[in-house]
């Protein structure tokens, strides 16, 4: 948490309140306007301890004598509240800005809570100190008309914090304004370019919120002091920090805790102001600049970045430089000469990320030196081929003389190769094949074999080439075949699909199989899966956003199926009689939703009986559906059956029930619950799913003490996460069509008898639209586990179920709901408060859910868990993983199968070495059974084929 105190700041805002005070308050002894009588009333009305203002009960003239307390007033209007640290609770009047006379609110350090009202028109409001409250939200129209406004502090109040917010273009309107600080208060998303246009700005302070993006080019040359743009939440902001060497007022410069990238600019020595620079937990990389090591500053942080070279002898007071990449541990200690070089040659490449990170230290002959080799402590080889490096090459390289080969084909890099590097005489090889190198090309010695082909611009300028073997596209590898087709493997082109410009294209790659046996196998894959695909292609022709399934042909004479029910605990099966005839759900409005039948209709009457008449004893749970009732037949089989209630059933409802049955009918999967059947006889309409005995994941996590249950164990809890993330894997991209759930939470993943998992609940799913691209659709699911762009705008991928199911990691964790309005505000948003406090050990050990018995050898997984939280929710869809990473997660995490250490007594005395057929003709002397079957070979040798009923499966259509 960020204090002010003894801050540049608290200073700032203690003159400007007494400036304020000393200007008076004309006091008259006319009535207080009646108008501002009654919104200073509502607001005491409306707190909770309104005793605390000590304005008198029946007082009807504020601005009278004697005048209120904390209220000042010209003429008969009131023009200042002043409120501040009186601890004050409850919600502002809706209607505030009647007060319009309004020029000082001082609001700050209280309690004040629910949304903010708007402020529009409160055209002569110059200073609003709203600040370290719990204001819930900020409305659209907060900031039209605030043209006199000078100060705006909004710091500590979590506004909109389930989408975040951002300072609207209204803002810019207030020309005069002086101070913005909004220091937590959710801001999102890259900064408007009006904030760089405010000629009057000076301070403006933005620490601790979700920015992104580069710091806007308007910023040039402002007039700001102190710039707050610190530890940013779900990455941070991006980019240069060149911009920021303009703006020559800056006394304080705080860019700790974002993503910056780039060196740090000579130019920054201009900004003589500056007094606290702190550039801590960023990606800046190069040499420190000398300008930089000779500013007196008082405070300097450059830790944790990927700073190279030597530590400079600073002149600022206190300077902290942990965790980079210098040569030296020593200030004012020179590195090597050819680090030096190196160096410089990794600044003609952009300082790529991969080397940076691997090339530290002084010897670049021991350690991670990535890319290099070495003879007698001397550079011999350069070997960074296929990096996608890019930049110029460095003319600093001719300094390692020992060079032998340098090789860096397969890139994309570019300029002229330059000339210097002819006087290397150790060199052997230089490749630069599939760049963008420009000529002219320098001559080299006969003795060095050069490579230059796949460059594009030295085509024609070959003399210093190896033969090429054929052209090669600039930017391709070797043996690329030219754009606008894909080789095959027997010769013929295949041409690509067409896609949009710029959308992202999976190339065609042969695949040679080094053993025949892969080939084998290759092909027994092969044949199947075509034969699967050509049955299914007219089911994939479809329009993408329909999920009607059409009706059986009415000729179909056979109206009755006889429907096969899974029996959870031993396997046997159940007969139950329905119709299979079509069925149409009316809705009554004037819209029917067709449905097919199949052989998954039932009959009410058997759901009745199986229910006991729908008993409230039976009853599982309650929705907005309506009630899910146990079931059991008369064989034992337990189901659970989802009964639509006759008050619901509307458009909505039966779009729902028609999506389960739609989707359920195409989808099945171990951790996915099955439907078992359905039931539309008059206004009833009846899901029935297998039966899942323990019930939600969320009566375990948030309710166990109520059921008087255990606690769910973290090796259960991982295992629940890993059912999770594999159901949603296959609905997302393994089934044969992709399908985003929209609603998944705690309450719709039940629990088998063994704790294992599967999702349920599948009223809102929608199919996904091809590649990346979002599909806009009305909002559905439930608050606290909706991604922000599709809270905000509608729009919805897969990336949104990653985000719901990274919340349930949260939930895993922590045993807190997602959304808990009886939770102090700041936690009251899981997800939120869970990104403030992930990266704190202390604070994450403290968070997880104290019911859980904590070892110090299960403290690794819980951090990656929570990494993977943070990951999952994060604020973009593109920084969120697929579910096939989450699998890739928490599969090492969960304790892998071990085989027992002893035989058991079934299969004990069984000799595996002898051949199949003598261990069979074995077991059938030991049994005493019949072998006119078992004897497996006939007189050619080969298998018979099995008889019906043996083995039949051993895997069914998702690969289970």
């Amino acid at each position: 948490m960020i204090q002010y105190s003894g801050s540049a700041m608290e200073g700032h805002h203690v003159k400007l309140l007494l400036a304020f005070l000393s200007l008076g308050s004309v006091v008259v002894f006319s009535a207080t306007d009646p108008n501002d009588l009654d919104i200073l009333n509502q607001f005491r009305k409306g707190l909770e301890n309104p005793e605390l203002l000590e304005w008198p009960e029946n007082g009807d003239d504020p601005c009278g004598n004697p005048r209120w307390n904390h209220v000042f007033c010209s003429g008969n209007r009131v023009n200042q509240i002043q409120v501040q640290n009186l601890g004050l609770k409850g919600p502002l009047p809706q209607n505030f800005n009647k007060l319009s006379m309004l020029t000082n609110l001082g609001l700050q350090r209280n309690q004040f809570s629910g949304p903010l009202p708007s402020f529009s028109g409160l055209s002569s409001l110059r200073w609003a100190y709203l600040d370290f409250n719990n204001f819930s939200s900020i409305p659209a129209d907060f900031f039209v008309g605030l043209d006199a406004l000078e100060v705006l502090a909004l710091d500590g109040n979590n506004l909109n914090f389930t989408t975040g917010w951002m300072f609207p273009h209204e803002l810019a309107n207030s020309a005069q304004i002086l101070n913005i600080t909004c220091v937590r208060c959710n801001l999102v998303g890259p900064l408007p370019d009006f904030l760089g246009s405010l000629s009057s700005l000076s301070v403006l302070l933005l620490s601790g919120n979700s920015l992104s993006g580069e710091i806007p080019a308007s910023f040039n040359g402002t007039v700001l002091k102190m710039l707050w743009l610190n530890d940013q939440i779900g990455g941070g902001m991006t980019g240069p920090i060149d911009v920021l060497t303009t703006m020559e007022s800056l006394t304080e410069l705080w860019l700790h805790g974002n993503q910056f990238t780039g060196t740090i600019p000579d130019s920054i020595g201009k900004l003589t102001s500056l007094k606290n620079l702190n550039l801590n937990t960023n990606k800046l990389v190069g040499l420190i600049p000398d300008s930089l090591a000779n500013m007196e500053l008082d405070n300097l942080d450059l830790s944790n970045n990927h700073l190279m070279g030597p530590i400079p002898k600073f002149k600022a007071t206190n300077v902290t430089y942990n965790s980079n990449s210098f040569c030296q541990s020593t200030p004012g200690l020179l590195c090597s000469p050819e680090v030096m070089a190196l160096i410089d040659f990794l600044g003609g490449l952009d300082y790529p990320s991969r080397l940076v990170s691997q090339w530290s230290g002084n010897d670049f002959c021991q350690g991670p030196w990535f890319g290099l080799s070495c003879i007698d402590g001397k550079v011999s080889i350069i070997n960074l081929p296929k990096l996608n490096l890019n930049g110029t090459l460095s003319p600093s390289v001719a300094k390692l003389d020992s060079l032998r080969q340098i090789r860096l084909q397969d890139n994309d890099l570019g300029g002229p190769v330059p000339e210097n590097w002819t006087s290397l005489r150790s060199l052997t090889l230089l490749d630069l094949s599939g760049n963008n190198i420009a000529p002219p090309l320098p001559s080299f010695a006969s003795s060095v074999k050069v490579v230059t082909e796949g460059n594009a611009l030295l085509s024609g300028n070959s003399s210093a080439t190896t033969p090429s073997t054929g052209n090669r596209p600039s930017s391709g590898g070797s043996g690329s075949p030219p754009t606008g087709s894909h080789s095959s493997t027997n010769g013929t082109s295949v041409q690509p699909n067409n896609q949009a410009k710029g959308s992202k294209r999976s190339s065609l790659v042969p695949i040679v199989a080094p053993v025949a046996s892969v080939a084998v196998a290759a092909a027994l894959l092969i044949i199947p899966l075509s034969i699967y695909c050509c049955k299914k292609s007219r089911n994939t022709l479809q329009a993408p956003s329909s999920l009607v399934i059409h009706p059986r042909d009415p000729s179909d004479s056979d109206n009755m199926v006889k429907i096969a029910v899974a029996n959870n605990t031993n396997g046997s099966n159940s007969t139950v009689t329905g119709s299979r005839s079509g069925s149409i759900i009316s809705s009554g409005m004037g819209e029917s939703h067709v449905i097919e039948a199949g052989n998954l209709v039932i009959s009410v009457q058997v759901l009745q009986n199986a229910t006991k008449n729908f008993a409230s004893e039976n009853e599982l749970g309650r929705g907005g559906f309506g009630v899910v009732y146990k079931g059991e037949l008369d064989d034992g089989t337990k189901l659970a059956v989802k009964r639509m209630e006759a008050g619901v059933i509307s458009n909505k409802a039966l779009d729902e029930f028609q999506a389960e049955i739609a989707v359920l009918s195409k989808v099945r999967h171990r951790h996915l619950v099955s439907l078992l059947g359905y039931s539309i006889e008059g206004n009833e309409r009846i899901l029935v799913y297998e039966y899942m005995p323990q019930g939600a994941l969320s009566k375990h996590l948030f309710h166990w003490k109520t059921f008087k249950l255990e606690p769910l164990s973290w090796k259960r809890r991982l295992n629940i996460a890993l059912d999770v993330a594999r159901g949603m894997e296959y609905l997302h991209s393994l089934a044969h069509q992709s399908f985003i759930h929209r609603d998944l939470k705690s309450s719709n993943i039940l629990l088998g008898d063994d704790f294992r998992a599967k999702v349920s609940d599948f009223g809102l799913v929608k199919l996904a639209p091809d590649g990346e691209k979002s599909v806009v659709t009305r909002l559905a699911g439930t608050f606290g586990y909706l991604a922000p762009e599709y809270a905000v705008t509608g729009k919805i991928t897969t990336k949104a179920d990653v985000f719901s199911f990274g919340v349930v990691l949260m939930e895993l964790l922590t045993g807190m709901m997602a959304l808990d309005e009886d939770r102090p505000e700041e936690t009251q948003y899981l997800a939120a408060w869970f990104w403030h406090i992930k990266s704190d050990e202390k604070k994450l050990m403290a968070a997880i859910d104290p019911s859980l018995d904590i070892k110090e050898e299960t403290f690794g997984s819980i951090y990656t868990i929570a990494e993977l939280a943070g990951h999952c929710t994060g604020r973009e869809p593109s920084q969120r993983p697929d579910m096939g990473h989450a699998v890739n997660v928490l599969a090492p995490l969960v304790e892998k199968w071990k085989p027992l250490d002893d035989d058991t007594e079934e299969y004990s005395g069984i000799d595996y070495s002898l051949p199949l057929t003598q261990m069979v003709k074995g077991w059938q002397e030991a049994e005493g059974k019949d072998s006119s079957y078992m004897d497996l070979q006939d007189s050619k040798g080969s298998i018979p084929a099995r008889p019906t009923g043996f083995a039949d499966s051993f895997t069914s259509a998702d690969g289970r």
